[in-house]
């Protein structure tokens, strides 16, 4: 019996062990669905890879009675798993490009991009209002937010509206809605509800005319900054805008420039890899140049025409209040 079980370890050590990687990912509900998503992906490709999954709680899980715009720091909800990266106790991390510093974190770099999902935000309404529309929201009527960028784009667009802001993760904030009789509706991301498989509770997207989504953290949490991008006929449009908190003063601007992608290209781009913080070696360096350019083009544009004075503003009143 004995010889047997020797014979039996001798055979498991001899058994090579799979390569495990450690995916760091916030406990939510949604960062685990997207994160498991991500990591089968990740199995399809690499199946001789074995894939562990650590979740942990961020700055902003914790702190859920502030608004994101008044607790001051940035990396709300990324930090920590910055942390655990640097101190290698995991491998990679999962997160939404909103979420991102606008810089990375020294020896960091954006190693893949997902395919898009809708980057719009939806309205979705307390029960007795369904079938309604912002515009056709009665009088006075509460709609809640925890993002200055959406706020300040619809009180312009529907000031016979109030904007209050609201915390917590989808089901805490659909739990407000449902359950305290202080929302009529609110407001969130398109790709969130999808993916958690709520998209009867979506009552009505809002396109860019209504409100223009996120950038990354351009800006952080304080102050509002948002874009639309199209790419047609090989032209990249990029539009921009910038708001004051109440939404009554407001810069906006277009550029465009031309974006050729091969269908297929092998080589990857030459010299250093990383543009703006993503390492993508299966796109040529042209149309990232091209990309990066626009968005500088476009910033530089607006601050000239007085989008740094609002912006300021902004900031100040964030904080004052």
């Amino acid at each position: 019996m004995s010889g047997n079980g020797n014979a039996a370890a001798t055979a498991e050590e001899d058994t090579p062990k799979m390569r495990v990687i450690r995916v760091g990912t916030r406990k939510s509900q949604l960062a685990r669905i997207q994160t498991d998503s991500v990591v089968a992906t990740l199995k399809a490709l690499y199946p001789g890879l074995q894939f562990e999954i650590i979740a942990m709680s961020t700055t902003g899980d914790k702190i859920l009675d502030t608004a994101l715009s008044k607790i001051g720091e940035k990396s709300l909800f990324t930090k920590e798993l910055e942390h655990a990266l640097e101190r290698n106790e995991v491998d990679l991390v999962v997160h939404s490009l909103k979420d991102l510093p606008t810089v990375l974190p020294p020896g960091f770099t954006i190693g893949a991009v997902c395919k898009r999902e809708s980057p719009y935000d939806a309205v979705v309404f307390h029960p007795k209002f369904v079938g309604k529309t912002l515009e056709t929201l009665p009088e006075k009527s509460v709609v809640g937010t925890s993002s200055l960028r959406r706020a300040a784009q619809l009180q312009r667009k529907f000031p016979h509206l109030e904007f209050r802001n609201i915390r917590g993760n989808l089901n805490t904030r659909l739990r407000k809605l449902d359950e305290l009789q202080e929302f009529s509706a609110i407001i969130l991301a398109a790709a969130g509800l999808q993916r958690m498989g709520w998209q009867n509770r979506v009552g009505q997207i809002l396109h860019p005319e209504e409100c223009m989504y996120a950038v990354g953290q351009e800006g952080g949490c304080s102050v509002p900054v948002a874009v639309h991008t199209a790419i047609k006929d090989g032209q990249l449009y990029l539009t921009g805008g910038v708001w004051s908190l109440n939404g009554a003063e407001t810069m906006q601007d277009t550029m465009q420039t031309t974006i050729h992608v091969p269908v297929q290209h092998e080589d990857g781009p030459e010299d250093d890899p990383q543009l703006v913080g993503i390492t993508a070696r299966n796109i040529p360096r042209q149309p990232q140049l091209a990309a990066e350019n626009l968005g500088i083009s476009l910033a530089t544009l607006l601050l000239n025409k007085g989008a740094k004075n609002i912006l300021d503003v902004a900031r100040q009143l964030n904080e004052a209040h």
